[in-house]
């Protein structure tokens, strides 16, 4: 089963380092990572996606809560919540069919960030699926370059903060407050 975690982190050098670090010890495999800035400079969002049972999605959140670093995880499997990737797409327009590329990045909601001379570099988000089709249509007028992030996720109707007590996080716990 695949699970989106979502840890609030302190914003410190090393934290990435030493959490992928202790994932890794314990044979746990992320298949996709991303970390950001939050609305509170002091703290930082990783959220990554593990394949696993209840069991092993027990065993990660148990390790991650122990270190110090981390002041909470929370698990979206079981919530309401958006999720997207973010891809860049170098994709060649030789043959003139560059009207077709068009088109298809129009349908799929993404646009065109760079023109060369012989090719263009796409900018789409979405659903991995959304992003996976995409890069399916691609494949037939050439591929020449994609990079894609990790994906990210957030509750559609809760904060990561909400049950925290309001003195590990005043700053947002008095803002939501208000």
């Amino acid at each position: 089963m695949r699970h989106v975690l979502s840890a609030l982190v302190m914003n410190q050098p090393g934290v990435l380092a030493h959490i992928s670090g202790m994932l890794a010890s314990r044979a746990f495999n992320i298949d996709s990572l991303a970390v950001g800035a939050t609305e509170n400079e002091e703290f930082s969002r990783i959220t990554f996606v593990v394949n696993g049972d209840e069991k092993v999605l027990d065993k990660v959140r148990k390790q991650l809560e122990k270190l110090v670093t981390v002041v909470t995880v929370q698990d979206y499997v079981h919530s309401e919540f958006v999720e997207r990737d973010l891809m860049l797409i170098k994709v060649s327009t030789e043959g003139g069919r560059r009207t077709e590329i068009r088109e298809l990045v129009d349908i799929f909601r993404g646009r065109i960030v760079d023109v060369g001379e012989d090719h263009v570099m796409v900018e789409i988000s979405g659903r991995e699926g959304k992003i996976e089709a995409f890069i399916d249509r691609m494949r037939e007028f050439g591929i020449l370059e994609m990079v894609r992030t990790g994906r990210i996720a957030m509750l559609r109707n809760a904060t990561i903060t909400q049950d925290l007590p309001p003195d590990v996080i005043p700053e947002v716990s008095d803002a939501t407050a208000s």
